[in-house]
């Protein structure tokens, strides 16, 4: 029994293909990084919000640089005081961005980094910023420990947001 397919079906095999070399291209021009899950990230490298709060308001010492690394939408609605957006992480864009900002940074300086757009189980952005600044040579990166979203877990904590 012979099948024959419809020439739609060609159509939309022969667009995807198209679009999935591009975006390979595209990963290949901005050097992405596999994709490393938030629960990857060890404990000790983790960061509670009351603890960064509390960092931040002492202003003791030099303040973390402290990025996010999620939507921009977001930290257009309300971030950390003092916060930069660097963008996501699982983006090519947002790992070109990461690079660039830190690149000329002492490998020991105090980075946070933060997300808060979903559970921190299903976050992709937090794992794979962390493993690539760690690869870079980093050695104080923290991660903020978010397990719900930036809205609830820091938020409505009364925790200063910046818009």
């Amino acid at each position: 029994m012979k099948v024959t397919l419809p020439r739609s079906f060609w159509a939309i095999a022969v667009i995807m293909t198209i679009f999935g070399v591009a975006a390979l291209l595209r990963a290949l021009k901005f050097g992405s990084v596999p994709i490393v899950s938030a629960t990857e990230i060890p404990q000790s490298a983790l960061i509670l919000p009351a603890q960064l709060n509390a960092e931040l308001e002492k202003r003791k010492g030099e303040a973390p640089l402290v990025l996010q690394v999620g939507s921009r939408v977001m930290f257009e609605q309300g971030h950390i005081p003092g916060a930069e957006f660097v963008g996501p992480a699982v983006q090519p864009e947002g790992i070109g961005l990461l690079q660039n900002r830190v690149a000329s940074l002492p490998r020991g300086k105090y980075i946070v980094l933060y997300c808060g757009c979903c559970p921190w189980t299903r976050c992709p952005n937090m794992g794979t910023a962390y493993r690539f600044l760690i690869g870079m040579g980093f050695k104080n990166v923290k991660a903020l420990y978010l397990p719900n979203n930036f809205g609830e877990d820091w938020v409505t904590q009364g925790y200063r947001v910046e818009k």
